[in-house]
This record gives structure tokens, C-alpha cells and sequence, in this order.
């Protein structure tokens, strides 16, 4: 059995195609775009080129994040909190605290035993302290959204970034390297004024451990740091954070699969047969 999950968030879509020993087989990530569509498309066929499968081998697929409406060839749709804290729980069983960091938003979720949701806020009426915010800062800076944590590691004397507001913290940027400030303090100032406000946020929900960062933003180094700051814990930190919404959304499809009775299964392979020989899900349904 295979099944996958497709993570359309605001900035990056990420597809997971996992087995049904659970693990992972295939995996992409890429820009999401004008076209949520698209991409949600794009990502599938490269996990599933990665797997080496083909559309018609994948028995229940699971959509999430803000496009999770838009995935055509998804069976079902789960929220991206569920679909967080369901991966975290997976990959770090004893996780009871989960700080997402999106490109356009920020949510801390209290987490179950069994990765269920006891409770969550975020801040959903701007990209404040968010990937935008940072990709923004960078610009101001001359760097790319992947050189900036690791320069702000470099600093020795961190500025205090009174504005976390994308808008706004441009023209203090500016003025910071009007006064000479070095790159990397500035920098440090920006992942801690960010890591406060994610802390702040995390409050509202409780913080208890283990801590767990996922989103795109958790493969910033700066940003762990900051977080490790402020929060004086260690935190859950895995290569396959980034995926950790298409994580939970596949482990939530094959949940759904395994309640798909063989019988049902069989008419499907009857149905493909009778037109031909194409395979099943072929049209993106069961």
C-alpha cells in the first residue's frame, strides 16, 4: 500500500509518498506560485518520481495547508494543525508543544499523547515575524532567505529590532546600516525579535516539553538559536521539518486506506479493467 500527502502552504508546496510500513519513499518541496494547482501537481509527480511509482499505485491521498481544497487528486482534506502535530508526534512521540513557522504565518499548538490537538492560536492577520518578514529583511540586506541564520550566528553583539512588522522593519534596517551596524548583529536582532514573538504566542497555549519547531523557517540555524534563547530548552528540530504538514497528511491517508474495505479495492481493479486496462485513480478518485 502507498498513499501521500500534499501540503499546499502560502509559500512552498510539499508532497510526502509513504508506504504502508510507514515510511517515507518520496518526497518534494517547491514554490507554490500563482498556480495552487499546479504546484499541488508538480510536487506529487516529483515525490512520486522519487518513489518510483506511478499515479494509479497510490491507494488515498490527503491535502493540507491553505490550498488544500485545490489538490485535484486528493480524497480527503485535513487542516494543517492536525497534519503538524500528527508528523510531530511521529517523528517526536513525547512533543507537547509545536511552534510552526510559515512563510505567512505563525501557530503554536498544544499537542496530545497520541499528536490530537488540546488547543492552538496564531497570527493570522499579518506576516509579522513570519518567513515574509524574514525573506524581507534579507533583501534589505543584500542576502538570500538561505544565507541569513547562518550570518546572525556570527554576532557578537545583537541589536534590539523594535518593529516586527514586514513593512516597517525595512526602513529600520536601513537605518541601523546608516549608523554603521554590522550585518550580522542586525541580523541576530531580527531572528530574537522574532523568537519573542513566537514565544509570546506559545504562551497563549502553554509551553510545556518537548518543544518541536517545524515549518520552513525551522531550517534557519539563527532562528533555532534564538528560539533555544528564549524558550531555555532544547527543541525538536528535524531535516523533514519543512514536510512535517505533508508528514501528518500522509499518515492521516493511511489511516484512511486501511478503513477502505478489500472489497471496494477489487471493484476498483474490475472498474480499470473494463476501461482497458488504465489503472485505478487514474481520474484522481476512488
Amino acid at each position: 500500500m502507498h498513499v501521500a500527502g500534499v501540503d499546499v502552504g502560502s509559500t512552498a508546496t510539499k508532497a510526502i509518498v509513504m508506504d504502508g510500513n510507514r515510511r517515507v519513499v518520496g518526497k518534494a518541496c517547491g514554490s507554490t506560485g500563482a498556480s495552487v494547482v499546479g504546484a499541488a501537481n508538480r510536487m506529487f509527480q516529483e515525490a512520486l518520481k522519487e518513489a518510483g511509482l506511478e499515479e494509479w499505485e497510490i491507494e488515498f491521498v490527503v491535502g493540507t495547508g491553505y490550498g488544500r481544497y485545490k489538490v485535484p487528486f486528493g480524497h480527503a482534506q485535513v487542516t494543517e494543525i492536525s497534519c503538524h502535530a500528527r508528523g510531530a508526534n511521529f517523528l517526536f512521540p513525547h512533543t507537547r508543544t509545536l511552534v510552526d513557522i510559515g512563510g505567512q504565518d505563525t501557530k503554536a499548538i498544544a499537542v496530545g499523547e497520541r499528536g490530537d490537538i488540546r488547543d492552538f492560536c496564531m497570527n493570522d492577520k499579518c506576516a509579522a515575524g513570519t518567513g515574509r518578514f524574514l525573506e524581507a529583511c534579507a533583501t534589505v540586506l543584500g542576502l538570500t532567505l538561505d544565507e541569513i541564520g547562518d550570518v546572525s550566528m556570527r554576532s557578537s553583539k545583537p541589536l534590539r529590532i523594535t518593529n516586527v512588522c514586514t513593512v516597517f522593519v525595512e526602513s529600520e534596517i536601513v537605518s541601523h546600516l546608516a549608523k554603521g551596524e554590522r550585518i550580522e548583529d542586525i541580523l541576530r536582532g531580527v531572528h530574537n525579535a522574532i523568537a519573542g514573538r513566537s514565544v509570546a504566542l506559545l504562551r497563549r497555549v502553554g509551553i510545556e516539553p518537548e518543544v518541536t519547531f517545524t515549518g520552513g523557517v525551522s531550517r534557519n540555524l539563527g532562528m533555532v538559536a534564538s528560539l533555544k534563547e528564549r524558550l531555555q530548552c532544547e527543541i525538536n528540530v528535524s531535516p523533514m521539518s519543512q514536510y512535517m504538514g505533508a508528514l501528518g497528511a500522509a499518515l492521516f491517508a493511511i489511516e484512511r486506506a486501511e478503513n477502505i474495505p478489500p472489497g471496494e479495492r477489487k471493484i476498483e481493479a474490475a472498474v480499470a479493467e473494463a476501461r482497458g486496462g488504465e489503472e485505478p485513480g487514474a481520474h484522481g478518485g476512488h
